[in-house]
């Protein structure tokens, strides 16, 4: 049976999963699949769910938020900033949506951050403003 290595790298580990089948994954133009000896991919996946099967018929879900994806030479390199890689699918699907959750508020805190920001450089801006339109001309 031919098979294909797949390293997961997110920013604080990395692992290598070999004897692998087949991988199926989500990016902008849809579901795909990977099999061995496949052309040279480059593509970016989509936050979700992806799928691993080994050659021992073992399925691996792979939760990610997205993640650049780089197939050659039988070698299938994703990166991400995190992943969680688990053979339970009701287990995974608690995790991607816990993922979601944390990636939510995050945008919310970054959002409320920002319009503070944005709301303290208008009212220095209208102070200065207001402090040239009172200086005397020289």
């Amino acid at each position: 049976m031919n098979t294909f290595s797949v390293q997961l790298r997110d920013s604080k580990h990395w692992q290598q999963i070999n004897g692998v089948v087949s991988f199926v994954g989500v990016d902008a133009s849809g579901s795909f699949g990977i099999q061995a000896h496949h052309a040279r991919l480059i593509t970016v996946l989509d936050y979700g769910l992806a799928r691993l099967t080994t050659q021992d018929e073992q399925r691996l879900f792979l939760a990610m938020p997205g993640a650049v994806l780089y197939f050659n030479n039988n070698l299938l390199q994703l990166n991400t900033q995190r992943y969680v890689l688990c053979e339970d699918y009701r287990r995974i699907r608690q995790v991607l949506a816990q993922l979601l959750q944390d990636e939510q508020t995050a945008l919310g805190d970054l959002k409320a951050r920002l319009k503070h920001i944005e709301e303290n450089m208008l009212w220095r801006l209208s102070r200065l403003n207001n402090d040239n339109t009172q200086r005397p001309a020289l």
